[in-house]
């Protein structure tokens, strides 16, 4: 077993040996949180499916009703580190452990080794990302320039004298960097990796980075529950972190959805300071069948592949994927639907695509105009009629110019 290669041994593990540690971890953290995290104090027992799930706009209002972090943190205030604030607000706390937000095992899956330094572009201010970087390279025994955002002539001056080995920021700040580097005439040579996550990692920037020599790999994480999942030298789909659970629901529920069916990401964190449980990120995936090549044996996820809150405004009321989920609860029979809003001239129109049986399309309209207040139309498909893209709720309607 050669676990240079891996970070530690918890990455080719079992699946047997990883189930029975996560139900167990998991059972603790419930009861950790019922004693510690207010919020969670009547959470029922039950499986993990039937747990309920939290949103970022229950957070946000949680946190407005009872500041500053409504009640999932279950760590006393002046035992934190630090605090973040994300867009909302909404409040983060780090705790003084080493590696809280565990990207060190990212990193060392891009190739980050002891003694070698991060030049880390991720913002230091605010937001969390800079100190989950930070906190990672050191876990790994490696020092840390801490670049923040911005001035790429900085930047690039910097990398050239310090001569860091990996690189880790957004995917496209980089390149900039590079590319300022190339018209200063500067020797930009000893980056040879990097990590990148906060954006979209398009394929003509990849194509562009191994153009260079560089190996540049992602991840996916957010600001309330740190490192999800990475990617490996396998470039096959994001591999799970050995520090949470990830459940793959659709959209607007808690259920979760057969594997390589696309749905809504709804992670767990292992975590006995930031009780999140079943939060909801708002962002789609789906899993990818089968083990990575690259040996580690934690499921994998596609990557990011859109957002999951697909809300429409329908004759002045919102209509929301919950509602949708609503209507298939309420007939039998019905397994998956996907509701298109477009325009009869100058009247919205809806129209429920379901996968059902004929029969059951009164039954669909009437769950619909009960869980909407607005009339709709019913369509009835055979299963696997619809895409498989996540999408409940698709607005077709033209955007105005």
């Amino acid at each position: 077993m050669a676990l240079a290669k891996y970070f530690d041994a918890l990455e080719i593990r079992s699946a047997d040996e990883r189930e029975a540690a996560q139900a167990t971890a998991l059972a603790r953290q419930v009861a950790h949180a019922r004693a510690h995290a207010p919020h969670y104090a009547t959470l029922p027992d039950g499986p993990l499916a039937n747990l309920p799930v939290t949103r970022k706009s229950d957070l946000l209002a949680q946190q407005s009703a009872n500041p500053p972090f409504g009640g999932v943190v279950a760590t006393p205030f002046d035992q934190l580190a630090r605090v973040f604030a994300s867009p909302g607000p909404i409040y983060e706390p780090e705790a003084a452990t080493p590696d809280y937000w565990r990207f060190a095992r990212a990193l060392h899956a891009t190739g980050l080794r002891a003694g070698e330094l991060l030049h880390n572009c991720f913002a230091y201010h605010f937001t969390p990302a800079g100190s989950m970087l930070e906190s990672g390279a050191r876990a790994l025994g490696c020092p840390v320039f801490p670049a923040g955002t911005g001035n790429t002539e900085l930047q690039a001056q910097a990398a050239a004298q310090l001569r860091p080995r990996c690189y880790s920021g957004t995917p496209d700040f980089l390149k900039a960097i590079l590319e300022k580097g190339d018209a200063l005439g500067l020797d930009l040579s000893s980056l040879t990796l990097g990590h990148v996550t906060g954006g979209a990692y398009l394929p003509s920037l990849r194509s562009w980075y191994a153009e260079r020599g560089l190996t540049v790999l992602q991840s996916y994480g957010t600001a309330d529950l740190g490192l999800i999942a990475y990617e490996s030298e396998a470039r096959e789909g994001l591999i799970i972190d050995e520090g949470v659970i990830v459940e793959i629901v659709r959209p607007g529920t808690g259920d979760p959805v057969p594997d390589g069916e696309v749905g809504e990401i709804v992670v767990t964190t292992v975590n006995p300071h930031h009780s999140l449980i079943r939060f909801a990120t708002g962002d789609l995936s789906a899993i990818l069948p089968g083990q990575s090549p690259c040996g580690r044996t934690n499921r994998r996820i596609r990557g990011w592949m859109g957002r999951a809150d697909q809300a429409a405004k329908v004759r002045g009321m919102f209509v929301r994927p919950e509602q949708v989920a609503a209507v298939l609860r309420a007939v039998p029979g019905a397994s998956k639907a996907r509701l298109v809003v477009s325009l009869d001239g100058e009247r919205d129109v809806m129209v429920l695509r379901a996968e059902a049986p004929a029969e059951a399309a009164s039954a669909l309209a009437d769950a619909l105009q009960a869980a909407t207040k607005l009339r709709g139309q019913v369509e009835c498909v055979a299963p696997g009629t619809l895409p498989n893209d996540g999408k409940v709720i698709d607005d077709a309607r033209p955007v105005p110019g």
